[in-house]
């Protein structure tokens, strides 16, 4: 079992704690990371494009000149797809691009970004997170005291309005709660700190 030091919120280390291999102590599948990624960020794809086809676009109601006999080629509209301001064919049109992989897929994805974290020594084990009030001079200080001057990615067992609020202004710093814990996200983040809560509850749920 992975063992990853546990510390307080002011950055002293409370001993050790001991992370369920079955999550946090796999062999990173990147086949299947690339999978999740591509699958997220398909979905995150607006699909709003859009182009006028040859029913849309105004006038050329009328025959622009007649059938035979001018010497020309024969025309039916001014707006057909050869002409400039005419039709596009085949244009885009508005879609979703979002697809979803098969539940054991993206579980295996999931377990896979959280052991390459804990195998990075990326991950960090809080024993508790709690502010009095929303301030985001106590989530600076907090990252401080861990040494952590990267992206952060800072995951609690359940939704703490504080704790949103207080990391709300600072860029580099994004809170989830486990439900809400997805792969792109795990990787696009330098550091991983998890609640022992939430590190505990991810074994049970994901194992």
């Amino acid at each position: 079992m992975p063992k990853v030091a546990l510390y307080k919120q002011d950055g002293s280390q409370a001993g050790d704690i001991e992370l369920n291999d079955a999550v946090f102590g796999i062999e990173p599948n990147t086949h299947v990371l690339n999978e999740a990624v591509i699958m997220q960020r398909a979905s995150l794809r607006q699909g709003t494009h859009s182009v006028k086809n040859r029913s849309e676009v105004r006038g050329g109601g009328r025959k622009p000149w007649r059938q035979k006999g001018t010497g020309r080629a024969r025309q039916g509209s001014i707006r057909s797809p050869q002409w400039v301001g005419g039709g596009v064919v085949f244009g885009p049109t508005p879609r979703s691009y979002s697809y979803k992989l098969p539940k054991k897929v993206r579980r295996l994805a999931l377990k896979s970004a959280l052991s390459s974290k804990v195998q990075e020594n990326s991950a960090v084990v809080l024993e508790a997170l709690a502010f009095d009030a929303p301030k985001t001079k106590q989530v600076v200080s907090m990252l401080q005291a861990l040494n952590v001057d990267a992206k952060a990615l800072i995951v609690l067992a359940e939704k703490d309005e504080n704790i949103l609020r207080s990391a709300n202004n600072l860029q580099n710093v994004k809170v989830l709660t486990l439900s809400e814990v997805n792969v792109l996200d795990l990787l696009t983040h330098d550091k991983l700190i998890l609640t022992k809560e939430a590190a505990e509850k991810a074994g049970e749920v994901l194992a």
